[in-house]
Order: structure tokens, then C-alpha cells, then sequence
């Protein structure tokens, strides 16, 4: 989906994207599979606030489909940091529409994930960036 997210705070993240119609489940409408990975990728990015380089991966992820998502329509992904216990992280996410309801959400529990062989050139060939202060994506 190649997202780019944004700290806005000190426990939140968000990216502003538009899906283009190749993943409609319906036409004019986002398949609830690209949603759900959407917030997977949004409830990730705000675990890792902080600290770039300490990766979790999904151990559980709670969906809530609220509305349906339009395609070509800008969007906003929000997630939010609950909390960061020892090798578990909790985190929320949210879907927001142009009219600023909730179309979707999820909640998740992210387990700690040692990278190993994932060394900064492969990440970086993998597209993964952090930007610094200022810096514009």
C-alpha cells in the first residue's frame, strides 16, 4: 500500500491515503481485506513510536466494519499507542472517512519480533525509511 506514516504525538501515528480502484471488493468500495491490512500496518507504526528499529508483529487483531470504504476517496489512518508492557504492545487504529466518522477500526496485541538478518541495507531495500524532523516523504 506503500503508506507513510506520521508521529503527531507522543502515543499517535497517522497516513493519509487514497485506494485505487484495483482493490475494490465492490465497485467503489475497498475490500475489507486491504482495510483490515490497513490498520494492521497503522496499529504496527504506532507500536513502534520511538523506537524505529523495534519491530513487533500481530498477534491478535479485533475489526470492527462500521461503514463502507470508498475507493479513490482520501483517507486517514489513525493509530494510537495503549500500552507497552514487557514483550507485548496494545494499539488501536481507526479508518477515518473525508466527513471524519469511523469506517473501521481494530484494536490489536503486537508481540516483540527480533529482526536478526534484518540488517538496516535490507530494510532500506525493502523501502522501510525514517524520516527525520523536517524531512518531507
Amino acid at each position: 500500500m506503500k503508506l507513510t506514516f506520521i508521529e503527531v504525538a507522543a502515543d499517535e501515528v497517522i497516513s493519509k491515503t487514497r485506494v485505487p480502484v484495483q482493490f475494490e471488493g465492490y465497485p467503489g468500495i475497498v475490500h475489507g481485506g486491504i482495510t483490515a491490512a490497513m490498520l494492521d500496518e497503522v496499529v504496527s507504526r504506532a507500536a513502534m513510536i520511538g523506537d524505529h528499529d523495534h519491530f513487533r508483529v500481530t498477534a491478535k487483531l479485533e475489526l470492527r466494519y462500521r461503514k463502507p470504504v470508498p475507493s479513490e476517496t482520501e483517507l486517514l489512518l489513525r493509530g494510537h499507542l495503549i500500552q507497552a508492557r514487557g514483550k507485548l504492545t496494545r494499539a488501536r487504529g481507526e479508518l477515518v472517512l473525508p466527513d471524519g466518522s469511523i469506517a473501521a477500526e481494530a484494536e490489536a496485541l503486537l508481540a516483540d519480533y527480533d529482526v536478526g538478518e534484518l540488517n538496516s541495507a535490507r530494510l532500506e531495500a525493502l523501502g522501510w525509511r525514517v524520516y527525520s524532523d523536517g524531512e518531507t516523504p
